[in-house]
């Protein structure tokens, strides 16, 4: 699990981060090109993987599917933010977490148990409290089609970095070489686009932002993917627990450090949330 608890850190500091850029103007997209590049740097440095296995191994399509999801569905994710709001879109976002499980079951022969399809029962309850809150406001008309992309994107996310953890031809830190590379590729070209046509500036200060950024993002895929190796046998636990875990954290640090007001249904929303990782976490000590 500690693999799992380092992952949900790093992926909450990233949205952390995302946050405080709006707040001081960071050009976002542009962040996250140079994020990917940083992560690419940190994957040869800290790991130096062998550029002539890298080049010699059968390319998986899975590597593309990544490279292209990853800067896609973030875009989808700020244009469903900015359509319909955060709340709307952060729920799209943690219920994809029903396409995950599917998969699981389906995809991978996850064994479910009684405590594991209660923990996961528990846990989508708490994931619908933990997100509501009452909405004035009404979504242009068509808006719908951001959250449902974002709802399809992130799951379809988790599926891939499940079989990514699966791949023996080359090591996973070579394989996140590998998508880091497609992801800042593709990037580059919509940054390049935008400075091209639409005269946006490239500018230092969203470089630098990006680097911080592609630390953590690293760190959050990394250890996702050692979680992923570590419960190989429960794809379904380490689903869940992100998608949980991330929401308590962040509901912590929405409440003790921007302030953010909770309402009684949030506050039984992360109580559910405890008790569904601790169900989760039972149900692969007593298999009944």
């Amino acid at each position: 699990m500690i693999y799992l608890i380092i992952s949900i850190c790093c992926s909450v500091t990233v949205a952390v981060l995302l946050k405080l850029a709006r707040r001081y103007k960071i050009n976002v997209l542009q962040a996250v090109t140079w994020n990917y590049l940083f992560a690419i740097g940190m994957s040869c440095f800290f790991f130096k993987p062998s550029l002539k296995e890298i080049a010699g191994a059968s390319f998986s399509p899975v590597y593309l599917g990544l490279g292209i999801l990853l800067p896609v569905v973030f875009w989808f994710l700020a244009a469903s933010v900015r359509n319909i709001g955060i709340v709307k879109t952060d729920i799209a976002q943690r219920l994809s977490l029903f396409i995950s499980i599917l998969a699981a079951y389906f995809l991978f022969g996850d064994h479910f148990n009684t405590l594991k399809v209660l923990g996961l029962i528990v846990g989508f309850l708490a994931i619908i409290l933990t997100l509501y809150r009452k909405s004035k406001s009404s979504a242009n008309a068509g808006s719908w089609i951001y959250p449902l992309l974002v709802f399809v994107g992130f799951g379809a996310i988790d599926i891939l970095f499940k079989q990514v953890s699966q791949l023996k031809e080359i090591p996973y830190t070579s394989s996140l070489i590998l998508i880091f590379g497609l992801s800042f590729v593709i990037s580059l070209i919509a940054i390049l686009y935008l400075s091209a046509v639409k005269k946006q500036k490239l500018q230092l200060v969203n470089f630098l932002c990006g680097c911080i950024l592609g630390f953590f993002n690293f760190g959050n895929i990394l250890f996702y993917l050692k979680a992923h190796q570590a419960m190989a046998k429960s794809p379904s636990t380490v689903f869940a627990a992100m998608n949980i875990g991330v929401i308590i954290l962040g509901s912590l640090i929405g409440i003790l450090i921007f302030k953010e007001k909770m309402n009684k249904y949030n506050y039984a929303g992360l109580a559910l949330a405890l008790l569904a990782i601790i169900l989760i976490r039972l149900s692969q000590i007593y298999a009944f």
